[in-house]
């Protein structure tokens, strides 16, 4: 793994900073074979005290030789700052700080703390500075010239492996949870069919009795993961607390193959009731991101795939205020070949393509720029004229198919492909009858949004009342 020599952070893919950091300790410790092997915690600890202790000790000897035996004990300097293990959920990892032979001329700029400790040089810091990254590992800060650092090595890293960044919501994007005293008497069939959360299970709804909740994930999303991480190196970024996206991903990934480490909870955000790329080490030049909501990312609607809402559940169904069924109660489910996964990854598929094989120079590249383009083709040729549509929501509709390419006009004239309306006795709705244009309902708008491609007009028909 290639990266700059003046920190122990070489790329800003969480496993390949594992994998770094262990490479550096056995270059770094030539007799570790010799050492007894450190089984726990409280034992790690004790390392780190002691060898803390020992770096402290021979700074304040250092300082008290003349300053060309400095330079010699410093040019022969290798001190292992800490040693600590992190385990999470059913992912092991072990993390190694360590000091690299400096000169007495080479000034620590502190990338980053672990604690109170700089991540290089191992000294004691003063106050807490940097962004937190909790969720690779309680306690550990990183400054804004390492982060961006880090991000550039490792998109040349992912871009030489044909990959971008896919964050992922949970609840009503990859799945659908309810807590169990919330499920309806037209539920309760689900419980036997539920399996209890243990080892790996090819099942799709699960029982979380620890967490007195039922979770079903989204139909095709096994075969969604598989597929996109081909293409993408992958994050889970939820707004629920951390033992719930933990939960969550060992039932998505119950053997560790795509996101390891990459688990974003709220408890990991640095704004309140809001979602950001700040924390997430990837360029924001190659990240795209599938969320059902689009306000959770105020600052990066550009890089979003807004998600069509997942609901399994009655209680999700009246959560977001709607009056029906909910596919658990009609005892159904999404379509997996039609279903909103297997249309995304199709999209998905399509973003990857044109970043890496259509276009020329790949330092300027952007999928903020291709999610613009291909979105654009959608209703690509469509004229459309509004007819009676509620004053609030005709804003955002319009401009929801202007970006999916569509010419909206004011007034009816011979170039219109569709009036789009609620009612059809207006006369914008009759002129359509008419001259045989479509008519067609605003949810068909909606639905190219959701889907990423033209409709059939005919599934969205607005007909007359009775």
């Amino acid at each position: 793994m290639s990266g700059a020599p003046d920190s122990p952070i070489h790329s800003s893919s969480s496993d390949d900073f594992i994998a770094y950091l262990d490479e550096a300790l056995a270059a770094s410790l030539p007799d570790a074979s010799s050492d007894k092997e450190v089984e726990n915690q409280d034992e790690l600890e004790s390392v780190s005290r002691i060898k803390r202790r020992k770096f402290e000790s021979d700074e304040e000897t250092e300082e008290s030789t003349s300053e060309g035996s400095v330079k010699q004990n410093l040019g022969n300097f290798k001190c292992l700052v800490t040693i600590f293990s992190w385990k999470c959920c059913s992912f092991c990892f072990f993390f190694f700080f360590v000091i690299a032979e400096e000169s007495v001329e080479d000034v620590c700029t502190h990338p980053g703390s672990f604690g109170d400790m700089c991540i290089r040089c191992g000294k004691k810091l003063d106050g807490e500075s940097g962004v937190t990254f909790g969720y690779i590992h309680k306690g550990l800060r990183l400054h804004d010239q390492e982060i961006s650092r880090l991000r550039s090595t490792d998109a040349n890293n992912l871009r030489s492996r044909r990959k971008l960044y896919l964050i992922l919501d949970l609840d009503h994007t990859l799945l659908n949870s309810t807590h169990l005293a919330h499920l309806n008497s037209e539920e309760l069939h689900l419980i036997p069919q539920a399996d209890s959360v243990g080892g790996v299970s090819k099942s799709s709804l699960f029982k979380l009795d620890k967490m007195h909740m039922m979770t079903k994930l989204r139909p095709f999303v096994r075969t969604f993961l598989r597929e996109a991480s081909e293409m993408f190196e992958m994050y889970i970024y939820t707004m629920g607390d951390r033992p719930y996206a933990l939960e969550m991903a060992k039932l998505l990934d119950p053997q560790g193959e795509y996101f390891n480490a990459k688990v974003i909870s709220r408890d990991d955000g640095t704004q309140k009731h809001q979602k950001g790329l700040d924390i997430v080490l990837g360029q924001e030049s190659a990240v795209v991101i599938l969320d059902d909501t689009e306000h959770a990312w105020v600052k990066h609607k550009d890089n979003l795939i807004l998600m069509e809402r997942y609901h399994f559940f009655g209680s999700s169904c009246r959560q977001f205020g709607f009056n029906c069924k909910s596919l658990a109660e009609l005892k159904s489910d999404e379509d997996e070949a039609e279903g909103a996964l297997a249309k995304i990854l199709q999209v998905l598929k399509q973003i990857h393509y044109k970043f890496f094989y259509e276009l020329e120079d790949i330092a300027e590249r952007d999928v903020r720029q291709v999610l613009k383009s291909l979105r654009r083709e959608v209703l690509s040729g469509c004229v459309i004229v509004f007819s009676r549509i509620f004053h609030g929501a005709l804003p955002s509709l319009r401009k929801m198919a202007e970006q999916l390419g569509a010419i909206c006009l004011t007034e009816l004239d011979p170039s219109v492909t569709h009036v789009v309306a609620t009612d059809a006795g207006t006369e914008k709705a009759r002129w359509a009858v008419k001259e045989k244009r479509f008519l067609v309902h605003p949810r068909w708008i909606e639905a190219a949004n959701y889907f990423w491609e033209k409709q059939p007009e005919e599934n969205f028909v607005l007909k007359k009342k009775q």
